[in-house]
């Protein structure tokens, strides 16, 4: 068996420092560093053919800044590519690699943490762990899509809506999902729905035709009504909160006029990372709230990955992507504008390279 060709260079998008942003950093470079081989057993060499965005990809190096250090990061070491999520095809195993997978098979997963070789140049690294096996009928562009965005879709919902509770035998469970037009809500509303869920969401004007495409049964405008105040008028109803928004401010004080007691408010995304944390830390007395708040981090998933490919394989969950397009490579960093400005609607999905 001859040996694969183990790439020297490769294109990729990279940044040297995190201020004022990785975004703002980002340059396309045509002839850089390509990964090395894999150095254990379990270690992977790949191809990437596509790449979905998510807000972790910039925001982790950011957070993860050093001080007075000129935009260096604990993450990783610089210059860097950002990304997480793929899709592609195996270049290279590890000599002691177990056999579960070789040259050639079609992949898709999602890197551990933002790393030095990420998901926006054309070779990555990744442990087998965070890697599965193409489904059958599913494109690049499509499986690119399932590492982060869909599967903390699916962990916030089947890990704290217990619908075996004698309480939702006879009755349909009552969920809200605040932002349901983004990246993560588009999911969340369909995997929601799937699970026999009545779902209420927010989202802009424009993009409500979207979320009652999705599955919708309630719809609230936050451009158009108070939605702490709309959500307090309906009394204790929701059995599940997810909010991807952070917003408006007092939505988590307030949400025990809506969400009934022993119930979970589980805190996926805000604009910032302080939101999660005061919430999270601010007692009663000072403003706090008095429901069961989490604030979710992802679990990278082996067994969710397949789970959730399989249901996009199943038709059970369709991919939205934002304009109904794919990004050229070389668009790369205008997509990460786009994604930061909040204005995405579902998952802004980038091809590497073509097949």
């Amino acid at each position: 068996m001859s040996q694969p060709i183990i790439p020297q260079t490769m294109k990729a998008w990279l940044y040297t420092s995190t201020t004022p942003s990785v975004i703002a950093n980002l340059t396309l470079h045509t002839s850089t560093r390509a990964p090395p081989p894999p150095s254990y057993a379990s270690q992977l060499l790949i191809k990437v053919h596509s790449t979905s965005l998510n807000p972790a990809d910039h925001k982790v190096p950011q957070q993860t800044t050093i001080p007075f250090s000129g935009g260096k990061t604990l993450i990783c070491s610089l210059p860097a590519s950002p990304g997480l999520d793929f899709s592609g095809e195996i270049v290279a195993t590890h000599l002691k690699h177990s056999g579960e997978f070789k040259p050639g098979d079609r992949v898709f997963g999602c890197l551990a943490r933002p790393r030095t070789f990420g998901t926006a140049g054309e070779y990555i690294l990744a442990d087998a762990n965070d890697v599965a096996t193409l489904p059958e009928g599913v494109s690049f562009e499509d499986a690119s899509c399932l590492g982060v965005a869909v599967r903390t879709a699916y962990q916030s919902l089947k890990n704290y809506l217990d619908l075996s509770k004698p309480e939702f035998e006879n009755k349909q469970p009552k969920v809200f999902i605040n932002g349901g037009s983004g990246g993560c809500g588009v999911f969340a509303i369909q995997i929601a729905k799937m699970l026999g869920c009545h779902v209420t969401t927010t989202c802009s004007s424009r993009n409500v035709q979207l979320v009652e495409s999705l599955g919708a049964d309630e719809v609230l405008d936050y451009t158009k009504i108070d939605v702490a105040e709309t959500l307090k008028a309906k009394g204790l109803v929701f059995d599940h909160v997810i909010d991807h928004i952070g917003l408006p401010a007092n939505l988590y004080a307030e949400s025990h006029y809506f969400l009934k007691p022993g119930a979970t408010w589980v805190q996926v995304g805000a604009g910032s990372i302080m939101t999660a944390f005061w919430r999270a830390i601010t007692p009663r007395f000072l403003g706090g709230g008095r429901r069961w708040f989490v604030p979710l981090m992802m679990a990278n998933s082996k067994k969710d990955l397949v789970a959730v490919g399989k249901l996009v394989n199943e038709k059970k969950i369709r991919i939205i992507k934002d304009g109904d397009k794919v990004w050229d490579f070389e668009q790369l960093k205008e997509a990460y504008e786009l994604l930061a400005s909040g204005r995405a609607r579902g998952k802004i999905v980038v091809r590497v390279v073509r097949e």
